[in-house]
């Protein structure tokens, strides 16, 4: 008799090849990321091209879904764009093109062959003084400021003065093909160095395999216009249990305050005057997110920010018989979001100043180009047909004049004829009441601004520059040229202000620190991550400050760090700083005499103290808020409106740049060939193995078993 033990378990065979697949899958997993560093090189400092989109439109760029690859060729001059387009034997090609060759004849010529290109990676250029580019149009914001063919139609559409007359409108273009930017100098040196060993034939013939290439990634979700991607994005929202977003309003916030606290959980009273202090905050370039804007909104928002530090510091500012507002607006250069929610919540009892309120309106423009000592004074010639506000304006143009008087570095000019206002917050409020206005600029016609919104309007291009030997703090405190001039500009506005506010005694007094504004574009426009900031932020907002300049692009995370940042400047420029405890700061209302009503109380960092071993956080009181800057259009769902801003930037899932070596086709094929034969052949074995395993893995026997 012979007894053996049975049992239900996995044949040891089948288990012998599970662990042999564990580990393969295993091994596969660790090594992956190993094996894809050895094929691939990242490009990390990378801005692409995005889609965004308007009522009628889409403009920008995108890849397909599963990216766009090339063979990477060099463009350097223009007879090099042959190769490209007719003569190269393996396209598509992905084009690496000198930043001074970005222009719209070139971009016409590759967009004219799209089965010939696959991508477009531009290198930053060194401008110089005569060199210019704006890929913006030349009549900035059309259509959506007062101007139109029903209400001054000799004006509209920048018939008699072409604003930005260097424009090209490339950002404002559609494109079927990713293009990216290169930040980084030695990531080029690399794509170039790769170029140079693959894909360069001896003596005029065509390389040979393998070649290098370039991979971008940048599909965008969203497609057509901004009614199209909202009406499907709402579809999913409302019937899908995880709804796919395709697109999102521009959107961010305006920074405003008042000279003197208003009860902002109700309305001024109508009898109640304001003079009104307007800039902008945004600027864009062809690149997302990469806006340094320079000329175009810092010179002017930092201007506006020293005027008001100067305008709070004169003895009787609560005694003045009229307000002032400051307000920084956020999406002018998307058809004025900011201005037009302004005022739009002004109109429905939104906000606590009323368009009736208003009794003057200055605005900074453009201000840092100077070629002169004049600063122009431009004004609306259309309200100026009602008598009234003719005479209102005059009297704010005098106004102006005699605050300039004592100022010898800055002019203040009329212009000679009839002109319309250029691109500004105030065409706006024009719209919407008629009121006496002016734009302050460096320009009486076009713009002197040569990058106007572009990624080469930096600090350079304002005259912003530093001793090289100097250290980030010493270049921190070091008062420019640049900075002496636009105090002087800020010191003219913060006079004219306290004049128009009725105030009288202490006009002279009024002075602009140079080191304020030297801080805020050396903070803005070179360093953002540095002392002084550090010490105006609350600790949670330390992330926000990069060791690069800020970007002004609106975007749709909001509030952006501009936003954050002018926030926190104006409100230590203008607040108080308090005793109350981080506790009391955070929670006012069980403070006596405190009230957030009236106020805004922020815990912030502070300075160092005299050790440099630890911050002196403090909490300033100041009537600096923050108020949305949506566009209207998306409050009450008109998306193909014509009265208000509708532009929405498209999601995407990934955006990716990096650079490999490519095989030819003929060897791709044979690989593809070769691994397919390989998969027949180990299903074959295995299933040859899985037929005979009890032949070929004899179960042992087991210990105990006794034969008999």
């Amino acid at each position: 008799m012979a007894t053996a033990r049975g049992g239900s378990g996995p044949d040891p065979g089948s288990r012998g090849l599970l662990l042999l697949s564990f580990s393969v899958v295993l091994a596969g997993l660790c090594g992956g990321n190993s094996v894809e560093r050895k094929i691939y090189i990242p490009l990390n400092k990378t801005a692409p091209c995005v889609r965004l989109l308007n009522a009628t439109h889409q403009i920008g760029c995108q890849s397909s879904i599963s990216g766009d690859t090339g063979v990477i060729h060099v463009v350097e001059k223009e007879d090099d764009l042959k190769w490209v387009l007719t003569d190269g034997p393996n396209p598509p090609y992905m084009v690496l093109l000198e930043g001074k060759l970005f222009t719209r004849d070139i971009m016409e010529k590759l967009k004219g062959e799209t089965s010939r290109i696959a991508g477009l990676a531009v290198t930053l250029a060194k401008p110089n003084s005569t060199s210019s580019f704006s890929p913006s149009v030349q009549c900035p914001n059309d259509g959506f400021g007062i101007y139109s063919n029903s209400y001054g139609p000799e004006f509209a559409h920048c018939k008699k003065t072409l604003w930005n007359e260097l424009g090209n409108g490339l950002a404002y273009d559609d494109f079927s093909f990713p293009i990216f930017l290169l930040e980084d100098e030695n990531e080029t040196k690399v794509i170039k160095q790769c170029y140079q060993d693959h894909n360069l034939g001896q003596n005029g013939s065509a390389p040979s395999f393998p070649l290098c290439a370039m991979q971008l990634f940048s599909h965008m979700h969203a497609v057509i216009s901004t009614a199209t991607c909202m009406r499907r994005s709402f579809i999913q929202s409302t019937f899908s249990i995880n709804p796919e977003i395709v697109c999102d309003p521009l959107s961010d916030y305006n920074v405003w305050s008042m000279l003197k606290p208003i009860n902002t959980s109700g309305g001024l009273e109508p009898d109640v005057r304001v003079v009104v202090a307007a800039t902008r905050l945004d600027s864009r370039s062809f690149f997302w997110n990469v806006a340094p804007g320079a000329e175009s909104a810092v010179a002017s928002f930092v201007t506006q920010l020293a005027a008001a530090e100067a305008l709070h510091k004169a003895p009787d500012v609560t005694t003045l018989p009229r307000n002032v507002m400051f307000v920084f607006f956020q999406g002018e250069t998307f058809d004025y979001i900011g201005s037009s929610r302004m005022v739009y919540d002004m109109e429905n009892g939104k906000f606590p100043v009323r368009l009736e309120n208003i009794d003057s309106f200055v605005e900074l423009g453009q201000v840092a180009l100077r070629t002169s000592l004049e600063l122009w004074m431009h004004t609306d010639p259309m309200s100026q047909k009602n008598e009234s506000v003719k005479n209102q304006v005059e009297d704010l143009l005098v106004t102006l004049e005699q605050s300039g008087a004592d100022t010898p570095q800055v002019v203040l000019s009329r212009l000679v004829q009839s002109q319309a206002l250029p691109p500004s917050s105030l065409q706006r409020f024009l719209r919407a009441r008629n009121i006496s206005g002016v734009v302050l600029a460096d320009h009486s016609g076009s713009f002197h601004n040569r990058y106007y919104q572009s990624i080469y309007d930096t600090a350079e291009n304002i005259n912003v520059t530093y001793p090289e030997s100097q250290s980030p703090e010493e270049d921190l405190n070091f008062v420019t040229d640049t900075a002496k001039a636009l105090a002087d500009v800020a010191t003219v506005l913060a006079r004219a202000l306290y004049k128009l506010a009725g105030g009288t005694n202490f006009n002279n007094s009024i002075q602009a620190d140079p080191q304020t504004v030297t801080r805020l574009l050396y903070g803005f426009l070179v360093r953002a991550n540095n002392s002084w900031f550090q010490s105006i932020l609350r600790h949670d907002l330390r992330s926000y400050l990069d060791d690069g300049p800020l970007q002004h692009y609106i975007a749709v995370s909001s509030p952006t760090n501009t936003t954050y940042v002018v926030q926190y400047a104006l409100a230590n420029l203008t607040g108080k700083v308090t005793n109350l405890t981080q506790e009391q700061c955070q929670d006012p209302s069980k403070v006596p005499n405190e009230s957030k009503d009236l106020y805004e109380y922020s815990w912030v960092q502070g300075p160092w103290n005299s050790n440099k071993t630890e911050r002196l956080p403090r909490c300033v009181r100041s009537t600096v808020r923050l108020a949305r800057a949506l566009s209207p259009a998306f409050e009450l769902s008109q998306w193909s409106s014509t009265e208000y801003s509708t532009w929405a930037e498209s999601r995407w899932k990934d955006i990716q740049a990096r650079i490999f070596l490519i095989a030819s086709k003929e060897l791709e094929f044979i690989t593809l060939i070769v691994g397919f034969s390989i998969l027949v052949f180990s299903l074959i074995v295995t299933y040859c193995i899985n037929a005979k395993a009890d032949v070929l893995f004899v179960a042992p026997r087991e210990p105990g078993a006794v034969s008999y």
